[in-house]
C-alpha cells in the first residue's frame, strides 16, 4: 500500500480574503490528486515541529496577523527538510508582516495594490519556464493587482505589467511584476500565486485555478524529488 500523502492547511487572519473558502478550494484540489488534507482554524499545529517535518505540504491561507516566531522556525526547518510550502495572494505573502524570516522563506511581500479590487489587467505567462505553466496562454483578471517586493532568487512563471491604475508609482518606468513564482528552501519547494483576492477569482479566471492546483502539487512533490536525488538538509548546511 502506498504511503499516505499528507497536507496541512492553516486558514485564518483577515476575513476579507475569504480564507475558509480558499482553504476548502485548495483542499479539494489536493484531494483529487490523492492527498489527505487537514484544515486548521488556528496556528496551534505549527507548534509540533516533528509533525510538520512529516508532511508533504503546508498551505497557508492567513492574511496579516501575527505568528509566534518559533512557529516560523518550525516551518522553515520542515521545508528545508523537504516539506512543501504554498499559498496565494495575501494568504502567504501578506502574512506576518513583522517577520522578515517569513518573507525570506516565501520569496516576497505585498506592499500595494494600486486601483484596489476591480482592476482589470493581464497575466503574462512565461511559457517554457516550468511544467506548471505548460499549455497556458496569457489571460485577463479583474481583481487586485499585487505590487510586491520580491526575492531575486525566485523563478518567475508569470508576470503583470505596472502601471495600470493611476498613482505616484506611474512616475517610474513600466515594470513587469511577478505574479506566480517558485523557490527552493533547502530540500523543500515553495510555490506562490498572487491571484486570489476572493475565492471566486479562480472561477472567473480558470487559468488561475490551473496554476494553483499544479503549483500545490509541485510543492508537495519536493520531498520525493529530494529523496530520489539524494538531497539532504546537510547539503545546505542545516
Amino acid at each position: 500500500m502506498a504511503d499516505t500523502k499528507n497536507v496541512l492547511i492553516i486558514q485564518g487572519g483577515w476575513q476579507g480574503h475569504e480564507p475558509a473558502p480558499v482553504a476548502q478550494r485548495f483542499a479539494r484540489m489536493l484531494e483529487r490528486n490523492g492527498y489527505s488534507v487537514a484544515v486548521s482554524d488556528t496556528q496551534e499545529p505549527l507548534a509540533d515541529a516533528e509533525a510538520l517535518r512529516a508532511l508533504d505540504l503546508i498551505v497557508m491561507s492567513w492574511t496579516m496577523g501575527e505568528i509566534d516566531h518559533k512557529y516560523v522556525e518550525n516551518i522553515s526547518r520542515a521545508v528545508a527538510a523537504g516539506t512543501g510550502l504554498a499559498g496565494c495572494h495575501g494568504g502567504l505573502c501578506d502574512a506576518f508582516r513583522q517577520d522578515t524570516d517569513w518573507q525570506f522563506m516565501t520569496g516576497g511581500q505585498w506592499v500595494a495594490h494600486p486601483g484596489n479590487d476591480g482592476t482589470r489587467y493581464t497575466v503574462n505567462v512565461r511559457r517554457g519556464s516550468s511544467p506548471i505553466v505548460e499549455g497556458l496562454e496569457d489571460f485577463e483578471v479583474c481583481s487586485e493587482q499585487y505590487y510586491l517586493h520580491v526575492d531575486p532568487a525566485i523563478e518567475v512563471l508569470a508576470t503583470t505589467r505596472f502601471p495600470v491604475a493611476a498613482g505616484p508609482h506611474c512616475a517610474n518606468k513600466p515594470v513587469d511584476m511577478p505574479v506566480v513564482w517558485t523557490k527552493y528552501w533547502g530540500c523543500g519547494r515553495v510555490f506562490y500565486n498572487s491571484l486570489g483576492h476572493h475565492d471566486d477569482v479562480f472561477d472567473k479566471s480558470p487559468e488561475a485555478a490551473v496554476l494553483m492546483e499544479r503549483g500545490l502539487v509541485w510543492a508537495a512533490e519536493g520531498r520525493q524529488y529530494a529523496a530520489q536525488h539524494h538531497l539532504t538538509p546537510e547539503k545546505y548546511g542545516l
